[in-house]
């Protein structure tokens, strides 16, 4: 059963506001929605939605500065629904404090997946932080964090200490877009170098010892130019 979560909608566009607001009411989310920034944010404070829909490109504020408004004094989920397709403007919205980002169009199968992915998520964090919990489990991989084990069908498999590092950072963050810079500063540290080629290395090693065909990976996803994405159960 849905638990009736509410959603609010920032989007200017009419049409594809009507479009959303009926997916979701069809899908017994709660809806409310804003065309504009300065009511979106009022609702956003009044309405304490439990996810947040945000268009980039309103016409009294530009979405990035909503995202960094709402992080002053919010956790709440925040997917960005944009047509901007530059991944400059990706990166910036995700490293303001946005959860996930969608490029226009996009189907409506793929923004409920994110959607159940973000709610699933913040459930998570609500209760026991996804720092806390003790194992990560999808498909056929488990990561056993108190044993520093992980197994692919039942297989240890062996990881160096940086290997490991990032693939756990990323499995704690199972269903979120993680850039390259956060993931660099978390394993390298704020003074590492922002060149990503030490990353890419270490992840062709780790998807050659988890994936059957690293060329074609199931667990951990690339964001072209942005970042990582390990799959989370919901997706499954």
């Amino acid at each position: 059963m849905n638990p009736r979560h509410e959603i609010l909608l920032i989007e200017d566009e009419r049409n594809i506001c009507n479009f959303i607001v009926t997916t979701l009411k069809t899908q017994d989310y709660k809806v409310d929605f804003a065309v504009n920034a300065v009511s979106g944010l009022s609702l956003a404070a009044s309405g304490c939605p439990d996810l947040i829909l945000l268009d980039l490109g309103l016409p009294d504020m530009d979405g990035i500065e909503v995202i960094r408004n709402i992080r002053e004094w919010s956790n709440v989920p925040i997917i960005v629904i944009s047509a901007r397709t530059q991944e400059k403007e990706k990166v910036e919205a995700l490293d303001a404090g946005a959860d996930d980002y969608i490029t226009k169009p996009f189907g409506t199968s793929e923004l409920m997946a994110r959607i159940r992915t973000a709610l699933r998520r913040s459930a998570l964090s609500g209760s026991t932080p996804l720092s806390a919990q003790n194992k990560y489990t999808a498909k056929d991989l488990v990561i056993d964090y108190e044993k520093h084990i992980v197994t692919v069908n039942g297989e240890i498999v062996h990881f160096t200490q940086i290997e490991y590092k990032i693939l756990t950072y990323l499995s704690r963050n199972a269903g979120k877009v993680i850039t390259y810079d956060s993931l660099i500063t978390h394993v390298w540290g704020p003074f590492a170098d922002s060149n990503n080629r030490i990353l890419r290395v270490n992840m062709a090693n780790i998807r050659r010892k988890l994936e059957n065909n690293p060329a074609d990976p199931q667990y951990i996803l690339t964001e072209i130019g942005i970042g990582y994405r390990m799959i989370d159960n919901e997706n499954l």
